[in-house]
């Protein structure tokens, strides 16, 4: 069964002041869309799509990815995992989403969401018994939660909707975003 990844990384970073797909992980330099290609790649995601859209002509060359550059991407988002879900080749059974501002998650808590997965799988990482990334789609699931992404929402009110697997990741990643310049990341 072949799991891909899917990186959300579109946005322009408003409260953030420009693009974070851009930006230095704190700590550490590397770029946030590069920290999260790589959390795919080695998290056994084949293949992972990478969705730009805002500063999108900055990217830096992302090996290993099929990048799209989502054109709507202002509209938030929404038509950002449409995107990126509608990319995805028919060999794909289900895809590893994951937001480029999350930097703490590792691949191990890619590999545990992803494991075993198959096209009715839906599933979730926790933390601290909250549900954060990465989410786990099921091909059986990318029509329903794309209907559902509008706006600056991804699969939210799909997974609201659905029973959920929950795969706690507290004791292997962080899944905190980043949203101002210079927060901190506990690991990666």
């Amino acid at each position: 069964m072949a799991v891909g990844g899917l990186l959300l990384a579109a946005g322009a970073g408003r409260r953030y002041g420009g693009p974070k797909a851009y930006a230095p992980v704190p700590g550490d330099g590397e770029l946030m869309v590069q920290r999260g290609l790589r959390t795919l790649r080695e998290g056994d995601c084949e293949p992972v799509v990478v969705v730009l859209g805002a500063g999108a002509e900055r990217a830096p060359q992302l090996p290993g990815a099929l990048v799209v550059v989502n054109e709507d991407w202002p509209s938030g988002m929404g038509s950002s995992l449409r995107a990126g879900l509608a990319a995805l080749p028919p060999q794909v059974e289900a895809v590893v989403v994951l937001l480029v501002d999350t930097p703490g998650i590792t691949a191990e808590a890619v590999r545990r969401v992803g494991a075993g997965a198959g096209p009715a799988t839906l599933r979730v990482a926790t933390y601290g018994g909250d549900g954060g990334h990465p989410v786990l789609l099921g091909r059986d699931h990318w029509a329903g939660a794309a209907k559902l992404a509008v706006g600056d929402v991804g699969a939210r009110p799909y997974l609201a909707r659905h029973e959920v697997e929950t795969v706690p990741c507290d004791d292997v990643s962080d899944g905190a975003d980043v949203d101002v310049p210079g927060s901190e990341v506990p690991r990666a």
